[in-house]
């Protein structure tokens, strides 16, 4: 696997060899310090260019960046919603055969003065005519956990503990796509939301629990994380209850403690009754 100073070295001189891109800047993991260093981080690259179309229509640019194992061009894939291809700016999310992988979006100046910075993990690379404004040092605290609003954590909250009636009607039913999806948009969402701003209470607010919770581990302590683990189930009906009581019992030590330090007020009757009906439906004989 080429390292990474081979890889922004390949980055880098393809750019400057080319004379059709003006400047190059890096975003994503590798701009964030905080971020821990392994072999699976993408380099997520823009290169400005006067126009992306000559890019798009002969990609053998392509091959020196190495051998492809697979590409997507996200930008062309509309699913069926007819979208209409923006050629200001274009993707190309690249995995090759060494394991390494780039994420490159070619973009026009035009989009670069309006775009440039937003992401307050971006870095320059080159420049090759002092069309990259002056941005600060890169930071990740606009991916910080924020301090809930009492509005936001009962919404959250009241979610939790009334679509839980879904999940148990489902697995009753056996309808298993319907419980698990209930189960895993509106339950572990909430539940995610719970588990988010209890970390971001342990930091002061000042910490990124990483994209879909990947850092939980990190940042949990093991008593929760374990517990956490468990709200994942398979395919056993038996198991799934055991996760749907499970992410109850965490969800219900994580909101009071997030309510108690927030001094919010946690529904705790909402908590017992629905609790109580879940059992009554666990225990309710097939018909």
């Amino acid at each position: 696997m080429r390292s990474e100073t081979e890889m922004m070295a390949t980055i880098i001189d393809f750019a400057k060899n080319e004379e059709r891109i003006f400047a190059v800047y890096m975003n994503g993991s590798r701009t964030n310090i905080n971020v821990p260093r392994d072999q699976f981080q993408d380099y997520d690259i823009v290169y400005v260019v006067e126009d992306t179309e000559p890019f798009i229509k002969k990609q053998n640019w392509i091959a020196s960046f190495g051998e492809l194992i697979m590409k997507q061009e996200p930008d062309k894939n509309d699913f069926g919603k007819e979208i209409v291809q923006d050629f200001k700016s274009y993707g190309f999310l690249m995995l090759f055969t060494d394991g390494n992988r780039i994420d490159l979006r070619f973009q026009t100046k035009e989009v670069m003065r309006k775009e440039y910075g937003e992401d307050k993990l971006t870095v320059p690379l080159l420049d090759k005519g002092e069309y990259l404004p002056i941005i600060p040092p890169p930071t990740d605290v606009d991916y910080h956990v924020q301090t809930p609003s009492e509005g936001e954590y009962d919404a959250y909250t009241n979610n939790f503990w009334w679509c839980l009636q879904n999940v148990a009607k489902g697995i009753w039913r056996d309808e298993w796509p319907y419980a698990q999806a209930m189960f895993n948009s509106d339950i572990r969402d909430a539940l995610n939301k719970m588990v988010d701003w209890w970390i971001g209470i342990q930091y002061d607010f000042r910490i990124s629990t990483g994209k879909l919770g990947k850092y939980y581990k990190c940042y949990l302590p093991p008593s929760y994380w374990e517990m956490y683990r468990k709200t994942y189930s398979d395919g056993d009906e038996e198991n799934m209850w055991e996760a749907v009581m499970t992410t109850c019992e965490l969800f219900r030590a994580l909101a009071q403690e997030v309510a108690n330090h927030l001094r919010f007020s946690y529904p705790i009757n909402d908590d017992r009754r629905m609790l109580a009906y879940l059992e009554g439906v666990r225990q309710l004989p097939k018909a």
